[in-house]
Parts: C-alpha cells; structure tokens; sequence
C-alpha cells in the first residue's frame, strides 16, 4: 500500500517542477571535486552565472536522487561532443517517456537516495580519506590483549586489574577515533544504497548496464557490503538504541577496538576501488537524469532533439524560445558562415534573445533537449560578457574588468575547436569613438575562423564596419500617442527606428530637456551624414 501511494506521488509529479530548496553546495560537489583534464569543454563560472544556470538548473532539474541531481548539474556544466552524439542516452529517455510502469519502478528504487546524506558519496570516490597515524599497529594488537585476559580471567582473577588497564587504554582509543568514525558515519551507509539501488535498476531490460565495466563495479561493491554495513549499523544504533543497549555496545567496541580496525579497512577498501564507486554513481545518477528528462520535456510548452551537424559555422533554430520567462515568445534565426549584430533599445529584448541562444546550445549537447521546434548546430564551446561588474576589493574599474574577460576570449578565439562567443554591449566602459574602434576589431578577430558570434550593441556605426561578416537583427519597442510597449520579435536588419527622446518625452521630462535633446540629435545626424 505504501509502495502504489509512492508511485501514485511520483507520477502526479511527472512532468512538474520541483517545489523543493537547493542546496548548490552539496549539488555540486561532484562536479567540483571530478577530474577536469578528459573534458572537450567545462562551461566556466562565468558563462554559468551570465546565462542564470541556477535558475536554469533548478527548472531542468526533476531527478527523484541526490546522485541523479548531482550528476545532472555535472552534465550541465560539461560538454562532451561525442556524448552529445550518443543514442544510447536518447533511447534511455524515450524508455522513460512511453514506459508509466518503468518511471514508477525506477523511480520507487531512485527514492532511497534522496535523503541529504546521499550528497555526501563523491566524497568517497573524489577525496583523500584518512590515514591511519604510525602507531595504529599497537590497535591491531591490543585486541589480542584483551582476549587473552579475558580467557585468563576465570583461572587468574588478578587478571581483571590488567583487563581493566587495557580497556582504559582501549577507551582512549576508541573515543579518540569517534570523531573519524562521524566523518564518514553520513556517506559510507548511503554507498551501501547506491549499490543496492544499481543492483535492482539493472532488473529491468531498458536500465541493463551498457558494458561489464558497471556490472563487475557492482559485483565488487556487493563483495564489500559486509565490512561497510558496521557503518549502516552504527547510524541505526545512534537513533534507535536506549541508553544501557549503547553503553554495552561501546564497552564491546571499545574492548576490542571494533570501530578504529574497521573503519581504516573500510577505507582502504573504498581507496581501491574509486573507479568501480564512480561507475556506479554515474550509472544510477545517468538513469535518474534521463527520468528528469523524460519528466522535463513533459511539461514545456514545445521541446526538440537538436541535430549535431558537422558544418562549421551554421546555427539555425525554430521558434526558439527562454524556458524560464512566463508565455515566452518565440523566435527564428539560420546562420550560414556569418555572425550576428544585434541592435535595439533596453528592455526591448536583445540580451535575452542572446541567453536564449547560449542556454540551448548549452542543453543541446549535454541533455539532448532544447526549448525550440528545430535546433541545429555543430559541436562547440560557449563562452560569454554579459554580467560584468566593477571589482571594488582589488580597485579594478568596470573597464578594466571588461578588458581582462575579453581578453579572454580573444586567446579562446586562436583555438580550432568551434566556439560561441555571447557578448552584451562591448565595451560600455569608455568613450564612443575608441569603443565602436576597439569593438569591431576584437568582433572581427572573434568571428575569425570557425567562431560564431552573437553580439548586442547600441553602436548603429558599428553595423556599417561589420555587415559584411555579420547578419544584422534588431528588437524594437513600439510607441503609439501615450505608451511603449514590446513585442520582443526578432528582425532582420538595422535598427532604423530611434524613440529614446519620445520615451523621455512619454515619462514626462521638461518640455525644455526634450527640445534641446531633439535639436541636438538633429544636428549630430545631420553632421554624421
């Protein structure tokens, strides 16, 4: 009965988002402690925070575990092109998608790792573990000791006063070692269910195991599940024991030092077989995904499988649009051997549209899933300047810190590997003149080679210097009598409208401030032409 009420809340959560906290932390610490050097491309801080991915992660995330959840923001913030290639994750998803029963059961088996302490099993595999200090060999034999004197104690009473010498010393022992023991008293019981866990997932015919590798990892861990279930006892002892029960525990543990001899076995254990543990949390935490997947396309407006095509330099999208704005609208772009300039007022839509584009090439090649009818892209890195700010600690101005992430991407830019530059108002830190000079030198040195650029500015002359090279878009606002509104539409070409002083003029600035600005703008348009 218990078991048909869980099934029943999972599928009534089938297809939503999650209502719960996040705790980034903990969510990735995987990520964070993994080895990086394998890796085609780690999507950067920078580029994480400037297209929101926390948001971003926590509307795509609707794994049941913590491993799934923690693997899930590794494979958000790491793009593999030939995972991004691979069927075999499709097809997972698609088993997900048509099978009610196959979500239910995995997610049922999934639910055993979502207690927090779950996020605390990389930590087994990714991090060095306590050593034991040189005089641990007196540990391995001051049990001896002690069953010596107790065998001795019926024929030699006086032994007791030995027995009672090596129990204080057993104590400090046992006692100083409790605090190592509380270390790993949260992950190692949740190692025991991430086992058990592959071991039921790999019932089911849509959840085998791709190679032996997982299957010997499991079979393995199984093998060590006895020396690890001390540990799963322990935690159950602490809550559940009465006071006399764990004071005879501990004189037992303590007189024979059960706790010390078996917890630096356990680790030396666990230190042997990091690579069979990481098999096995990338199994569960894959499954889990492509479920939070599965239950992720359910639930948006319109989805598609990008297509990874291997010609350099073309992106198009079909009713592209952010998944997270409300009623979002939804535009259309192709790109053949040319970058894009964007003009437009604020709020109109530019900066938005360009986080769009990064957050679906982003999820293209790590999910398998983008919030459009038609994506199409080839394999490539995504770098980005949109949120910059001044750097008040170490006295850095705004431009300076512009200058420094540009650079940046002008040294990525000397790679072959195919990037997508995303920048927002380059520049914006000096004057016009050497902005649109220094602007369209560095776009025409990123856009060299197999590069794609998405760039917003509301430097119109830099989109006489840079037509050639780049396709030209704009976002307006609309003004009609007493209002302003947008329709965040994407156009082709220059921006031709100019309504900056007409919105001044709509939010009520003196009649004199709008008459100066007005005849200013008339002679600076007539002197540049």
């Amino acid at each position: 009965m218990l078991q048909s009420k869980k099934k029943a809340q999972l599928e009534a959560g089938y297809g939503k988002p999650k209502s719960e906290s996040f705790d980034f932390f903990r969510i990735e610490q995987f990520f964070a402690n993994r080895p990086k050097e394998s890796t085609d491309h780690l999507i950067s801080e920078k580029t994480y925070q400037d297209l929101d991915f926390d948001e971003v992660f926590m509307f795509v995330d609707r794994t049941v575990s913590k491993v799934g959840q923690q693997y899930l923001y590794a494979r958000l913030r790491t793009i593999d092109f030939l995972e991004a290639k691979n069927q075999s994750f499709e097809r997972l998803i698609k088993s997900f998608q048509d099978d009610g029963e196959l979500r239910q059961d995995a997610g049922i088996q999934l639910a055993s790792l979502s207690h927090q302490n779950a996020y605390y099993i990389p930590s087994l595999f990714l991090k060095s573990h306590l050593q034991p200090p040189d005089w641990f060999w007196i540990v391995k034999v001051l049990p001896f000791i002690s069953v010596f004197l107790l065998l001795l104690l019926p024929f030699y009473p006086p032994a007791f006063l030995w027995l009672f010498g090596i129990l204080a010393i057993n104590y400090t022992i046992h006692y100083w070692n409790k605090n190592n023991v509380y270390q790993y008293i949260a992950s190692i019981p949740q190692l025991l269910r991430l086992k058990q866990v592959a071991k039921e997932l790999r019932q089911h015919e849509a959840l085998k195991p791709e190679t032996d590798t997982v299957n010997q990892s499991i079979e393995i861990l199984d093998e060590m599940g006895y020396s690890m279930s001390f540990f799963k006892l322990e935690s159950k002892l602490q809550s559940e024991v009465g006071m006399i029960v764990e004071v005879l525990t501990e004189l037992v543990k303590a007189l024979f030092l059960i706790e010390p001899l078996l917890l630096f076995r356990v680790l030396h254990q666990i230190d042997a077989k990091r690579t069979q543990i990481d098999a096995v949390f990338q199994y569960v935490g894959r499954i889990d995904t492509a479920l939070s997947i599965a239950s992720l396309r359910k639930g948006v407006t319109h989805y598609c499988q990008p297509e990874i095509t291997e010609k350099a330099k073309n992106l198009s999208a079909t009713d592209l649009y952010h998944p997270l704005i409300p009623n979002p609208v939804a535009n259309s772009i192709t790109l053949v051997d040319k970058s894009v300039l964007l003009t437009g007022s604020n709020m109109s839509g530019k900066t938005t549209f360009i986080r769009t584009i990064g957050i679906n090439c982003i999820l293209a090649q790590t999910i398998h899933t983008c919030f459009a009818k038609e994506f199409r892209l080839p394999p490539m890195r995504v770098l980005s300047a949109i949120r910059i700010a001044d750097d008040l600690l170490s006295e850095k101005s705004y431009y300076f810190e512009e200058v420094l992430t540009i650079k940046g991407m002008v040294d990525e830019s000397q790679s072959e590997i195919q990037t997508l530059f995303l920048l927002d108002e380059l520049f914006k830190g000096t004057n016009t003149v050497e902005r649109i000079a220094a602007g369209k030198a560095v776009l025409t040195y990123l856009n060299k080679g197999p590069h794609l650029v998405f760039v917003s500015t509301h430097d119109i002359e830099l989109t006489d210097y840079l037509k050639d090279t780049f396709d030209l878009y704009h976002f307006t606002e609309i003004v009609e009598e007493d209002r302003i509104a947008f329709d965040f539409k994407l156009r082709e070409g220059n921006l031709k409208t100019r309504n900056a002083i007409r919105i001044l003029e709509l939010n009520a600035y003196p009649a004199e401030v709008i008459r100066e600005a007005n005849a200013l703008s008339e002679k600076m348009s007539n002197a540049g032409g």
